[in-house]
């Protein structure tokens, strides 16, 4: 039941909303009091298109419910907790763990870009979440800045908006033919239509740990089609502040999601940048870098195949008429140039997971970062969930 209190509408006869925390495509996040057990929660209230018809609506349903599961289901602390889910006729509210602080995205924006040592922290509690994730099979398939709190004070990073997650025995939007992503952070076999692995994710994290340590990702491009052709084909050069890291950062962009990085793999990296100021890659579960023809046979067929499914995505998005998709930019960043949509259409098929062998060059690192250039933002589609 919606009702409206001397404070603002109460949901259900309990959930006070306050004010707004964030606003994005799927719906508004509001600051809120549970009545009745007397503490401050998240709200986020599901848009209505009143244009959609009744058959999108219930799909846009189903992807708010299907998130409120996933996080329902995982147990954390970098993961939001989901407190309860309401429905009234046609409306639909999840009541969350509030976090009072902002988006990793905002956090940049504002202060500029984290020192290695910070962006190891970050990675290291991320790894945490979605190795809790994977380990229920459940896959987040868009991490980035704008879907990471940092809580104030405790600088804790809290992993949100699981509403893409795959999850199993549920039927996903990428089964009914809608791919719903961030290009900039997604991993190029999901471009190239080869499904949604663990692997996945791992990238997105390399990407977001570029973004944070630069300003941006460095997939960021002016047009859609540039970001495609960037994540499938272009010549990958992690930002110079991303020295430091290099071995993660590259072995989290490998683009063979059989020789990325794992999750265990790239924590263990990240600890020991952490106690030591560097990252040596020899060691156990490592294997040794491959050799400069070995990497480069690794490369041979994949751009001119990955430069085709990029055209044949970018045509999709223009025959249905999404190509020019809305994006959102995450809690007031400064978009750098002109900023490709958020979310387009394509089918894709999910493959079965595979074992990983991890490829990235030994990288010798000194104990201290370069500065990142205060000037740069993170940009990305604000999804509305949580904090300010």
């Amino acid at each position: 039941m919606v009702t409206e209190g001397s404070d603002g509408r109460v949901i259900a006869g309990r959930y006070r909303l306050e004010g707004t925390l964030g606003r994005g495509g799927m719906g508004v996040v509001w600051r809120a009091t549970d009545r009745l057990l007397g503490r401050r929660v998240a709200v986020k209230e599901l848009f209505v298109d009143p244009s959609l018809t009744a058959d999108e609506a219930r799909r846009q349903r189903e992807r708010a419910l299907r998130e409120a599961r996933a996080v329902a289901r995982l147990r954390h602390p970098h993961i939001i907790v989901v407190h309860d889910v309401v429905e009234h006729d046609e409306g639909l509210y999840m009541v969350m763990e509030f976090v009072d602080g902002v988006s990793l995205a905002d956090r940049v924006a504002a202060r500029g870009p984290v020192d290695a040592a910070e962006a190891a922290r970050i990675g290291i509690g991320l790894l945490g979440a979605l190795r809790t994730a994977h380990a229920a099979g459940i896959l987040h398939r868009d991490l980035k800045p704008a879907n990471v709190l940092v809580e104030n004070g405790t600088e804790r990073v809290v992993l949100t908006d699981f509403g893409v997650a795959q999850i199993p025995g549920a039927t996903t939007l990428t089964e009914s033919g809608t791919f719903v992503g961030s290009p900039e952070y997604t991993a190029p076999e999901r471009m190239s239509g080869g499904g949604t692995t663990p692997a996945a994710d791992l990238w997105s994290l390399g990407a977001l740990l570029c973004a944070v340590l630069s300003g941006r990702s460095p997939f960021h491009r002016d047009s859609l089609g540039g970001v495609l052709h960037a994540v499938v084909s272009d010549e990958i050069r992690p930002p110079v502040q991303a020295g430091p890291l290099l071995p993660v950062v590259q072995g989290l962009l490998e683009r063979d999601p059989e020789r990325r990085l794992d999750a265990g793999q790239a924590e263990r990296l990240l600890r020991e940048f952490r106690e030591t100021g560097r990252v040596a890659w020899a060691g156990p579960g490592l294997p040794p870098p491959p050799g400069p023809g070995e990497r480069e046979a690794g490369r041979e067929g994949r751009p001119r195949r990955s430069v085709l499914a990029a055209v044949v995505l970018v045509a999709a998005v223009a025959v249905a008429g999404v190509s020019a998709v809305a994006l959102l930019v995450g809690g007031g960043g400064t978009p750098v140039g002109p900023t490709p949509p958020g979310t387009v259409t394509t089918v894709t098929k999910t493959p079965a997971p595979s074992s990983r062998t991890p490829s990235v060059p030994s990288v010798s690192v000194p104990s201290s970062p370069s500065a990142a250039s205060p000037t740069d933002s993170v940009t990305g589609i604000d999804t509305g969930v949580n904090g300010r």
